[in-house]
């Protein structure tokens, strides 16, 4: 029986051109879940064959917890102060193994014996595709659709499934049965059954994978895009970036005719790509991210990592872009926060901020309504560039002399230690239940307790539009927070 054992190994090895321990861990497999049939409880059962003579033994195994942490699973672990009383110097997560009667093959169910194995050996085939496609490095997923399932779309490429979820197919795009498709291989996981790569015709992704294949000079180095915004099937933007001072980014991407740029157009159904040439100056790659409106004037806060944009009645549309389009796209692809406004806007919220400002450094400074415009008018806007800008830049100020200078940065450094005093108060007033809340940093506690929110309640309690203007978080961001803040109400409810 052994040595037939091992030939229908061999036969079944060379039948499906799967390597023989893997069809001799099936056999394996097949013997330990029909030794489990013979115990009440969910033993762990282990089959060892012997690979040149098909003799095989049997075990019954128990899996080494730590004490502390107690048996979960009674049937297969054993704690560490009972296996070490077996074998003394066994350690956490090894087992511990007695050797039990090995049931006949000729008592196990045929069937049940033969699904096991043909179901390991369906495993490895898959696999051993999935590694060899794998193995090409390709990026982009070319098959034709075969079925849909629960409204995904499975895609086959030779033997190897993708899975196309609904959420990242390009809106209204019908694809059928035996259509031709491409996608983005996002992402490969081998616990999904049948189609282990996820796929993606909606990833930013996939936008710059379609211009690497259309424009060579992007796989040659000498083009480079940096990022890419997309609105599936409606309208994206990419910034491109030339590293060869010989070649115009935008021109190579758009080709001869526009026929580099009408091909990855055609490919998603239509989207118009706007290309913008990137600039290591943020505020300049902003300005080109709008195109095609006209920017007026920019004002960047580095602190707050935000743009107000200004620009002429005749381009506030244009800027915008249909329900936000065209600036969502632009923030998306530039990373900053861009605040669209016209030109008595602008002027209305500089005049704002100023009066803000002169109040500010009128009241903490002790200073007069002149020299508050005067360090207005030189580009300060808060007591610690007043107090800390180099002394020497101070100095070149004609409307100040040297006395009054010192006196400004002196009483400057008084205000902001009397205000960070003040500061460490209110935290200190915070409840130590909002201080131990998971996700809160202390700048942020202090940003709350200047607000006046000071218990884990204060915080469940606001909106999140509330938060955010607060703390200058991202609407997630807030949202995740104010979350947390809440979950003790729904365990007292529990």
């Amino acid at each position: 029986m052994n040595r037939e054992l091992l030939m229908l190994v061999d036969a079944i090895s060379r039948e499906k051109n799967v390597e023989r321990d893997v069809v001799i861990g099936a056999v394996e497999a097949a013997l330990a879940q029909a030794t489990k049939k013979l115990y009440e409880g969910e033993v762990d059962i282990r089959v060892a064959i012997d690979r040149d003579t098909g003799e095989y033994e049997t075990f019954r195994r128990w899996h080494v917890v730590p004490d502390e942490a107690g048996l979960q699973l009674p049937d297969q672990e054993i704690l560490l102060f009972e296996a070490k009383e077996q074998i003394p110097d066994i350690e956490v997560d090894e087992y511990i193994e007695e050797p039990v009667e090995s049931v006949p093959i000729g008592r196990i169910g045929a069937m049940a014996a033969k699904q096991v194995i043909l179901q390991k050996i369906r495993d490895a085939e898959r696999e051993m595709l999935l590694n060899d496609f794998m193995s090409r490095g390709e990026k982009i997923f070319s098959g034709t659709v075969k079925r849909m399932d629960k409204g995904d779309i499975i895609v086959e490429s030779g033997r190897v499934e993708g899975r196309l979820k609904r959420n990242e197919m390009i809106p209204k795009e019908n694809l059928r049965n035996g259509d031709r498709v491409r996608a983005m291989i996002m992402e490969v996981d081998l616990t999904l059954r049948g189609a282990p790569i996820l796929l993606s015709r909606a990833a930013p992704e996939f936008m710059i994978e379609l211009f690497r294949q259309e424009v060579p000079e992007i796989e040659q180095g000498l083009l480079e895009i940096k990022s890419c915004a997309r609105d599936p099937g409606s309208r994206a933007k990419i910034a491109v970036v030339s590293h060869d001072k010989r070649i115009d980014p935008i021109g190579t991407c758009v080709g001869v005719r526009g026929s580099r740029v009408t091909a990855v157009t055609n490919e998603l159904a239509g989207e118009r790509v706007d290309i913008v040439l990137w600039s290591e100056d943020p505020a300049q790659f902003v300005i080109g991210a709008l195109a095609p409106a006209n920017v007026s004037s920019i004002v960047v806060d580095e602190e707050k990592h935000a743009m107000d944009v200004v620009v002429d009645e005749e381009n506030l549309a244009i800027a915008i872009g249909r329900g936000g389009q065209n600036v969502r796209l632009a923030s998306d692809l530039t990373g900053w926060k861009i605040n669209i406004m016209d030109a008595e806007e602008s002027a209305q919220k500089q005049a704002e901020e100023s009066g803000a400002t002169r109040q500010l450094f009128m009241e903490k400074l002790d200073v007069d309504e002149e020299i508050a415009d005067i360090l207005i008018e030189e580009g300060f806007t808060n007591l610690e560039e007043v107090a800390y800008v180099p002394l020497q830049e101070m100095l070149e100020i004609e409307s100040l002399d040297e006395e009054t200078v010192n006196e400004l940065r002196a009483r400057a450094k008084d205000a902001l230690l009397t205000l960070e005093i003040a500061r460490e108060e209110k935290v200190d007033a915070v409840s130590q239940d909002l201080v131990s809340l998971e996700g809160l940093t202390s700048e942020l506690i202090a940003k709350l307790a200047d607000a006046g929110i000071q218990t884990r309640d204060d915080l469940a309690d606001l909106a999140v539009d509330e938060l955010t203007d607060i703390t200058g978080q991202t609407p997630e961001e807030a949202s995740a927070l104010i979350l947390k803040a809440r979950e003790h109400w729904f365990a007292d409810q529990e």
